[in-house]
C-alpha cells in the first residue's frame, strides 16, 4: 500500500519489486535526480492497472421522528452516534461512510400524518430505515409487517440494553417478541398550583407532603374535586378553572379508570384487553361530577387551543390539572415560569377511592425498525441504535425535552442527576403503568372515550355511558374483550 496526494493506492508486491530494480540504477546523492525518480515514481503508480483507489461508500440511513424543538436529539442524537459508529467502522476496516438524513413532524397533526406517512411509504417501498413511534404501534405495524423485530437485530443481553429500566421491556413487547428499543420515558403527572393551595389553608409542609399522602392513597380524587371548588369559591381562578384536564383526547384520560377499583386493561394469561364495569363507572362519574356537581371543569372544554392550555396552567389561571413530564420544558421556557418548584406540586395521579391506587400512566417511545432494512443496512441501523441508548446521549434528549431517561446509568450521569425536574420526576416511573400493547386497542380506546364525551357533556348519565359503552363494545369486538 502507499499513499500518494492523500491517496491510497494497493499495489501488488511483484509490480513493487519490478520497479525498484527498474529504478535501481537513479541511487544518487544529486536532490535533482532524486526528485525526478519520485516524480517517475508517482507517474508509474498511477498508470499501473494494478491500482486501485479506496473509499469508503456512503450509506444512507434515514430518520422519522415525532419531535419539535425541544425534542430534536429523537434524531439529532443518531446522528451523533454515526459519528462514533464511522469511527468504530474504521477500526474495523469497514469500507462504509454512515450518513444519516432525517424528517421530523411536528404540529397539530404529528402523529396522524406520522403514521399514515410510515404505512404508505413503506408499503411503497419507500420510507425510513428507522422510526421513532408509539409503543402502541408495536402491535399494528407488526402484525401489517411493517417492521421488524428488534431483538434479531441487536443484542438485548449486552449493555447499554442490559442496564435498561426492566419495566420498559414489556411495553416494548408484542406477540412473544421484541420490537422496539426505548428512545424515552415520561409520565403524566397530577398538579397543582402552590399559591392557590396556600391560599385554602395549605401549608408549606403540607404542600411537601402532599405526593406521599397521594402515593398512600389519603388524598383522592373526591379531595381534588373538593379542593378544586374550594380554589374557585375564593375567586382565585375563573368557573371551569379549578381542575383543568388536557385540552384533547389521549392516553392521559385512562389514568383516571387505572385509579379505580379494578382498572384493569387487559389479562396476562390470555393477552385480552378487559373492561371493568365499575372501574368504568368511577371514571365517568368523576369527570361527570367535576362538570355538573362541583362545577369545577368546563363543559366545553374538549377541543381547546393547546397554546391556550399551556398559558393558563403556567400562568396560576387553572387550580389543579394534569399533563406530561415534558410540559415542564414548555412551562419554564415558552412560557415563562421562572420558579417552576415554588409556585408547582406535583405527583401521582391520586386513587379513586377504596380499592383504588395511585399511579401514572407512562408511554415510552420507542425505536423501531422497518421492514426495507436489509442486509448491512440492517447490522448499521442495530448499531446506530444500540450507540445512541447509551446514557449520554440519551440525556441530552432527556434534559432537553424534559422527558424521563431508560437506564439506571443515566441517572446518574452528571447532567440527569443534577437536573431537579428529571431527578425527582423519574421516581414517578416506579408507580408507573402502560397503555396495552394490542391490534384491538385502537377500537377499544374508541369506544371507551365516546363513552366519557356522552358522560362529561350531559347527553348520558355516568350509568347510561357504561351501559352503552358495555353493549358497542359486545356487539362490535364479542371475546376480544374480557367484560366484567
Amino acid at each position: 500500500m502507499i499513499s500518494l496526494s492523500n491517496k491510497i493506492f494497493l499495489v501488488a508486491p511483484e509490480a513493487l519489486t519490478a520497479l525498484a530494480s527498474r529504478l535501481g540504477h537513479f541511487r544518487t546523492k544529486n536532490v535533482a535526480v532524486k526528485q525526478l525518480t519520485l516524480a517517475l515514481l508517482g507517474a508509474i503508480l498511477f498508470a499501473l492497472p494494478t491500482a486501485q483507489a479506496v473509499q469508503a461508500k456512503d450509506m444512507e440511513i434515514v430518520v422519522w421522528a415525532p419531535a419539535d424543538q425541544n425534542e430534536r436529539y429523537r434524531f439529532e442524537a443518531v446522528a451523533l452516534a454515526a459519528n462514533v459508529l464511522n469511527e468504530e467502522l474504521k477500526i474495523e476496516n469497514r469500507d462504509i461512510n454512515v450518513i444519516v438524513s432525517s424528517r421530523s413532524f411536528t404540529g397539530a397533526q404529528t402523529w396522524q400524518q406520522l403514521k399514515q406517512g410510515f404505512s404508505l411509504a413503506v408499503e411503497a417501498g419507500q420510507g425510513p430505515h428507522i422510526i421513532v413511534g408509539g409503543h402502541e404501534d408495536i402491535p399494528v405495524w407488526g402484525s401489517a409487517g411493517l417492521i421488524l423485530p428488534i431483538e434479531d437485530s441487536v443484542d438485548l443481553e449486552a449493555w447499554p440494553f442490559s442496564d435498561v429500566f426492566t419495566s420498559l421491556w414489556p411495553i416494548m413487547s408484542w406477540n412473544g417478541q421484541i420490537w422496539g428499543v426505548p428512545q424515552d420515558a415520561e409520565s403524566r403527572p397530577f398538579f397543582g398550583w402552590n399559591p392557590h393551595l396556600k391560599a385554602i389553608g395549605y401549608s408549606d409542609a403540607d404542600i411537601a407532603a402532599l405526593p406521599a399522602k397521594i402515593k398512600r392513597g389519603q388524598y383522592t380524587l373526591q379531595n381534588v374535586l373538593e379542593d378544586a371548588k374550594k380554589i374557585q369559591d375564593k375567586g382565585l381562578v375563573e368557573k371551569g378553572y379549578g381542575f383543568y384536564p388536557r385540552a384533547t383526547k389521549g392516553g392521559d384520560y385512562w389514568q383516571f379508570y387505572a385509579v379505580q377499583k379494578g382498572g384493569d386493561m387487559i389479562d396476562a394469561k390470555s393477552g385480552k384487553l378487559i373492561l371493568d364495569k365499575g372501574a368504568l363507572l368511577g371514571y365517568y362519574q368523576f369527570f361527570h361530577d367535576a362538570v355538573f356537581k362541583y362545577e369545577v371543569t368546563k363543559k366545553n372544554h374538549l377541543g381547546m387551543e393547546w397554546d391556550q392550555w399551556y398559558n393558563e396552567v403556567a400562568n396560576g389561571k387553572a387550580g389543579l390539572w394534569h399533563g406530561g413530564t415534558w410540559h415542564y420544558a414548555r412551562y419554564t421556557r415558552r412560557e415563562g415560569l421562572k420558579d417552576f418548584f415554588d409556585k408547582v406540586t406535583f405527583s401521582l395521579i391520586p386513587s379513586g377511592g377504596p380499592g383504588g391506587k395511585a399511579t401514572t400512566l407512562t408511554h415510552p417511545l420507542t425505536y423501531l425498525i422497518s421492514r426495507q432494512t436489509k442486509g448491512e443496512e440492517l447490522e448499521i441501523a442495530g448499531r446506530l441504535i444500540t450507540i445512541v441508548s447509551e446514557p449520554r446521549l440519551n440525556t441530552l434528549h432527556a434534559i432537553a425535552s424534559a422527558h424521563l431517561g431508560i437506564s439506571t446509568a443515566q441517572t446518574k450521569v452528571s447532567q440527569y442527576s443534577d437536573d431537579r425536574w428529571t431527578a425527582e420526576a423519574t421516581e414517578l416511573l416506579k408507580s408507573a403503568f402502560a397503555l396495552p400493547n394490542s391490534i384491538n386497542f385502537g377500537k377499544y380506546d374508541t369506544l371507551v372515550w365516546k363513552g366519557l364525551t356522552a358522560a362529561w357533556s350531559g347527553d348520558l348519565s355516568p350509568e347510561q355511558a357504561v351501559d352503552t359503552v358495555v353493549k358497542e363494545m359486545k356487539a362490535t369486538m364479542g371475546d376480544q374483550v374480557i367484560i366484567r
